[in-house]
């Protein structure tokens, strides 16, 4: 976590894919169809707290998010559904701060919280990443 603050000090964004380094940042996969999984997610990000869905696009499959942090900084999230097969969908989450400063990682952090909330709401779902 120290390393991610320090990062954080000149960063002031932070992305998941499938070929990340860290393994927190890995592409969840989930066993649902892309429309069954973009229900799912669009339903379960609507719910969160602190978070404010401010489009969706279900064609290309995104979802854009805004949070504001306890220092009143804006971040601007992007939550992607992308049907890896007609059987398995991939969500990758890019997070992103406005304003020139670093983010002392909470970047990060909103992305390993919107997981953790995915992945125990989809649970029954979730495929270790493939």
């Amino acid at each position: 976590m120290l390393k991610r603050t320090l990062v954080g000090l000149i960063r002031s964004f932070e992305g998941t894919g499938d070929k990340a380094k860290d393994p927190a940042l890995k592409s969840h996969v989930y066993k649902l169809s892309k429309d069954k999984a973009w229900e799912e997610v669009v339903s379960t990000l609507k719910k969160m707290q602190g978070y404010k869905l401010l489009h969706e696009v279900q064609s290309v499959g995104e979802i854009v998010l805004e949070k504001r942090t306890i220092f009143g900084r804006t971040m601007d999230i992007t939550v992607s559904v992308i049907g890896v097969d007609p059987l398995r969908s991939a969500v990758d989450i890019y997070s992103a701060s406005r304003g020139s400063l670093g983010d002392l990682g909470s970047n990060y952090r909103v992305i390993l919280d919107i997981y953790r909330v995915l992945d125990k709401k989809l649970s029954a779902y979730k495929l270790n990443n493939v």
